[in-house]
């Protein structure tokens, strides 16, 4: 019978330790399965994390669609969005400051849908006399924005799907490959900047390499995408439940 080395034996013996403890951790060492971590995926994690980054925002572009949900801080406000953005324009919620209203473009109509507080807040009103009533005409209408006034840019850019992710799928500072992750079930790779200061990026490893959750750099919010190249149905709402105001809204 042939001696098998003893340091063999405590490198084996070493081994299962650490793979133990990876198991109990969820540390997913490279090694542990005795597999590539990269088998059966799209092949992007054996990329630089400069080429994956290019591949996501090319992926992220030729994409007809995408949902986007979770927090933005701007300007020192947090808004909460869940939208749904095509092409041709969006559909969702935003949230600020306590308030929730509903946006939908189609084309370059922009509507906005908010209950009788939403409208009275804007107006400086407190909910009663003549702010009341204006209000209450407003709720759950679609108002429209006229592209002149200046809400139309601010709010319009929620539903842009080429404005908003070209100004959020960028990391700054070094890129760098933070390891194989999940998100949502889906096996990811994560690119980093400056370490992790710079946002932290998670690219989809089946499949066609979508971003798949953003940690943006500066404590500036947390968004995950999802129902890539979805059909998002968009129209004009019944003129029954439109209001149009003309040039200006009425909150200006």
């Amino acid at each position: 019978m042939t001696a098998i080395p003893q340091g063999r034996i405590r490198r084996a013996a070493l081994r299962g330790a650490l793979c133990a403890l990876a198991a109990v951790t969820g540390a997913g060492l490279a090694g542990c399965s005795g597999q590539d971590p990269d088998a059966g995926t799209n092949g992007v994690g054996k990329l630089s994390a400069g080429q994956i980054q290019s591949r996501t925002r090319a992926a992220a572009d030729a994409a007809r669609s995408v949902r986007l949900a979770g927090n933005v801080v701007s300007n020192g406000r947090t808004y909460r969005l869940d939208m749904r953005l095509s092409s041709d324009g969006g559909t969702g919620s935003v949230t600020s400051q306590g308030a929730t209203f509903d946006l939908l473009r189609v084309g370059e109509q922009l509507y906005l849908k908010a209950d009788a507080a939403f409208w009275s807040r804007a107006d400086g009103g407190k909910g009663d006399g003549k702010d009341s009533g204006a209000a209450e005409k407003l709720d759950g209408k679609y108002v429209k924005v006229p592209q002149g006034d200046p809400s139309y840019q601010r709010f319009s850019g929620f539903t842009d799907k080429k404005v908003l992710l070209g100004g959020l799928l960028t990391l700054h500072g070094t890129l760098a490959k933070d390891g194989h992750h999940e998100q949502a079930g889906v096996r990811t790779i994560r690119i980093t900047g400056s370490g992790g200061t710079g946002g932290t990026l998670d690219v989809s490893l089946k499949g066609t390499p979508y971003p798949l959750r953003l940690v943006r750099a500066g404590d500036a919010g947390t968004l995950t995408f999802s129902e890539w190249d979805k059909s998002v149905p968009l129209a004009e709402p019944d003129k029954s439940r439109t209001v149009d105001y003309g040039k200006q809204l009425p909150a200006s």
